[in-house]
Parts: structure tokens; sequence; C-alpha cells
């Protein structure tokens, strides 16, 4: 008779273990949600993102203003390589990146949003 008591305490902790995974990710889910409403919120980078952006002209504004950091090419050099980086980054978060100065010594650089979705399409080269 003891038997189907253990049985029932596994299936409810079973239960629970479940129901806290589920809620985990449920959690994780909207925090990626609302990480991303947050980002888009961003008038400059909602104009910069409706624009097709020029690699070529974006080279020229990454040769002036990055170049002096993270190398000709983007291969780092006092600031970090930014080949691949779009793999690793969207394109709102790279934006906030220059925008903001984050990880010094970088500067803070705004540049026009059609400056910006240029050196964004010349990032995604690399």
């Amino acid at each position: 008779m003891k038997t189907p008591v253990i049985h029932l305490d596994v299936d409810r902790l079973i239960q629970r273990v479940a129901l806290f995974a589920l809620t985990g990710l449920l959690a994780i889910g909207l925090a990626v949600l609302g990480f991303h409403h947050w980002q888009m919120s961003d008038p400059y980078v909602r104009a910069v993102l409706a624009i097709e952006g020029d690699a070529s002209h974006g080279r020229a504004i990454f040769q002036m203003n990055c170049s002096g950091c993270h190398g000709a090419k983007g291969d780092g050099l006092v600031g970090p390589s930014l080949h691949d980086i779009s793999a690793h980054r969207t394109r709102a978060s790279l934006i906030r990146q220059v925008i903001g100065g984050q990880t010094p010594p970088m500067p803070q650089f705004q540049p026009s949003p059609e400056t910006m979705a240029d050196l964004l399409e010349y990032l995604e080269t690399l």
C-alpha cells in the first residue's frame, strides 16, 4: 500500500519540475521579447533599420571613424576585431554600441540615420 504513495510523490515532483521549467522558459521568452521591443522603441534605431545602406559609403565612414582602433580591415587594434560581428550582434545592438560608446575607450558617435545604415551595411561584409 505504501508504494502508490511514493509513486504519487514522484509524479508530483515531476509535475513541479516540469512546471518550474516551463515557467523559466516563459520568463526567458518574455525577457527576450521585452529586450527586442526596448531596442526597437528608439526612433533613431527604427529610422536606421528602415534604410537600405550602401556598403561602399559605409567603408569610407569606417576608414575615417573606426579604422584607427579596429584596423583598416576590421581586424582589431585597440578595439576588437569586427569580423563576423553581424553574426554575434543584432543590427539594433550594433547601432546602440556605435551611438553609445558603451565599451571604453570607444567614443560616442551619432551619425545621421543614412550614414549609420551605410556603416551597418559595411560591417556585414567583414
